[in-house]
């Protein structure tokens, strides 16, 4: 696990709610996988840390796994529908701690 040290890192409550809302991992489906090489936290940290900074993919620090990783990982999550699953439950909470209801 890396170090956390940019402002764009999940928190613990933060990753605790995203971690539930990602597909399982490959190797734990009955299909089966390969492994996952690096930590789907620092994933996505990477791309938090491109859409906080909007740098390049290329430009993502060297203390986040390499770019092109970060980059598959989220078009996949992408064009799979986790990524705005995750947008829509995050906001739905950010509405229930506001004591808002569903709609606007």
């Amino acid at each position: 696990m890396r170090e956390r040290r940019y402002p764009s890192d999940t928190t613990e409550a933060e990753w605790a709610l995203i971690a539930l809302l990602l597909p399982p991992p490959a190797a734990s489906l009955p299909t089966g996988g390969r492994p996952e090489v690096y930590d789907r936290r620092n994933i996505v940290d990477g791309i938090r840390y491109v859409n906080r900074t909007g740098c390049q993919w290329r430009a993502v620090p060297a203390d986040f796994p390499p770019w092109r990783t970060v980059f598959r990982w989220f078009s996949k999550w992408q064009a799979t529908g986790v990524t705005a699953r995750i947008c829509a439950e995050l906001h739905r909470q950010v509405r229930l701690q506001e004591g808002r209801t569903r709609g606007r």
